[in-house]
């Protein structure tokens, strides 16, 4: 049986939270490990000395922070942890001050190995270029008509050990902007040293901002077999713009980030008071 710790000038967490806590611990301290099954319903029931909706709640918990698997008809499983991924907003201005530097320098490493610690050895990049008319949405977004051509680019980028994409990432840039260069719209040239702010400089543009909407929701049924889910877990959705310094928008990514292995950071400098 299970003794649950009791807490003094706090509210007291719900038992779910408290079985969670104990499974996670559990894992954390390596008691479980990854491909583990983990103890049937009726034994934590009894162990927890609590009712199957409960347990079921607390489990769903460790589901939805990707730490336990389903498998269906065999029971539930510790799962291997995920590349997990930071992202902040400096990883903008980082991209911008590499603009300059030279090709092998931009080729060694790029924003995903940055967000990640990982080497550009450890992972697989593929991309997809595909020109398409702009819907009333894509078109309102870059200032274009619907209709007008645009460069659609879907990027995947994943461990080799791992073979599940870090995020699904859609980007779309003017077709008549691009074609300027034609090695922008060759997705062989893939992936792009310096990536797309490297792209836009050589056609002229210099970015001045990133603007980016961020929401959360379910996942789709192909977002969910693409970043391998677990049931519960929730995609951030990222919406992208990238402004140039005249004040137009040049590029619109849709970025797809799975909810269980990804970190969003935010740090906002404040002007500071005036002595009084």
């Amino acid at each position: 049986m299970v003794t649950y710790p009791t807490m003094r000038g706090s509210a007291v967490p719900a038992k779910y939270e408290l079985i969670a806590d104990d499974i996670r611990r559990q894992i954390d301290t390596g008691e479980l490990i990854p491909g583990h099954r983990i103890p049937g319903e009726s034994a934590l029931v009894e162990r927890y000395k609590v009712s199957p909706p409960t347990l079921r709640q607390a489990l769903l918990v460790l589901r939805s922070e990707g730490l336990l698997e389903a498998r269906h008809g065999i029971g539930t499983f510790v799962r291997a942890p995920r590349q997990k991924v930071r992202r902040d907003a400096a990883r903008y201005q980082w991209e911008k001050d590499r603009v300059h530097e030279p090709e092998s320098e931009r080729r060694a490493t790029g924003a995903t190995e940055k967000d990640t610690g990982v080497t550009v050895n450890d992972l697989r990049f593929s991309a997809h270029y595909e020109v398409i008319d702009a819907d009333e949405r894509i078109a309102s977004i870059l200032g274009i008509s619907a209709g007008d051509r645009v460069l659609r680019r879907d990027y995947r980028t994943m461990l080799d050990h791992e073979g599940v994409p870090l995020n699904l990432s859609t980007s779309y840039i003017p077709y008549d902007l691009a074609a300027t260069n034609p090695s922008l719209l060759d997705d062989g040239n893939e992936p792009w040293p310096g990536g797309t702010q490297h792209q836009l400089f050589t056609i002229g543009i210099e970015v001045d901002r990133v603007d980016e909407t961020i929401s959360t929701r379910p996942p789709t049924s192909d977002e969910t077999t693409e970043l391998d889910l677990t049931t519960g877990v929730s995609v951030f959705v990222v919406q992208k713009r990238t402004v140039d310094t005249t004040g137009r928008v040049v590029e619109f990514s849709d970025v797809i980030l799975p909810g269980d292995r990804t970190e969003l950071v935010f740090s906002t400098k404040l002007a500071r008071w005036e002595a009084r």
